[in-house]
């Protein structure tokens, strides 16, 4: 159960603010219920008895490089201080999707900017950070297990628990076949609630919420 803290900040204090970042698959696009993986683990996490304030801020075809531009800005007016405010990450598969010969990030540029992002970000609130998921397309996966692989050991480095549901949901053959089916990329509620299942197991996130 949540935490009774016994301050004077007691009526903000026991809500929890957490703003999810990251592109199309933290937005849940494809989820014809609007809820992704984000809204799922919020749900879940209120009948549980939490008083949640849940921000997406997942933009469709946003790249790690963008993001990084971005999310202090709408982090922060969004988490004031004297709330108990919460970030989750979850981006990199736009990083891998190929234009122009090459992907639209080089991997040494990405695993800058989740350096950046994270260190930044993990001394102003508490952090999470979910490995991007697979996609429909075969060769942009192994491209996004790479980055998967390389955005875990950065997360190692920091200390930033990380949660990597890249290997699980490429054997989900609810998740492949939602994609594949709907644009190549996107699962549809029953690949998202599949993805959210993971994120609500993981003990990072509840040992987090408490």
């Amino acid at each position: 159960m949540p935490i009774i803290r016994g301050d004077v900040n007691d009526k903000y204090k026991s809500q929890i603010r957490i703003c999810f970042l990251g592109e199309s698959f933290v937005n849940g696009t494809g989820d014809p219920e609007y809820l992704g993986w984000t809204g799922r683990i919020c749900v879940n996490a209120h009948k549980k008895g939490y008083d949640i304030t849940y921000y997406n801020l997942g933009v469709r075809r946003e790249t790690s490089t963008e993001l990084r531009q971005r999310w202090l800005n709408e982090a922060s007016y969004r988490l004031p201080q004297e709330y108990d405010g919460r970030v989750v990450f979850s981006f990199g598969v736009n990083d891998t999707s190929m234009e122009n010969g090459k992907t639209r990030v080089d991997i040494t540029q990405s695993l800058a900017n989740i350096h950046s992002i994270l260190s930044e970000a993990k001394n102003l609130y508490p952090v999470l950070m979910v490995s991007p998921p697979p996609c429909g397309d075969e060769e942009q996966n192994q491209r996004i297990a790479d980055l998967a692989q390389k955005f875990a050991l950065v997360c190692h480095d920091l200390n930033v628990p990380y949660l990597d549901v890249f290997s699980r949901l490429k054997q989900s053959k609810v998740w492949l076949e939602e994609a594949r089916n709907y644009d190549g990329a996107h699962p549809r509620s029953a690949g998202y609630a599949e993805f959210a299942q993971l994120v609500d197991h993981w003990d990072a996130w509840q040992n987090w919420l408490r």
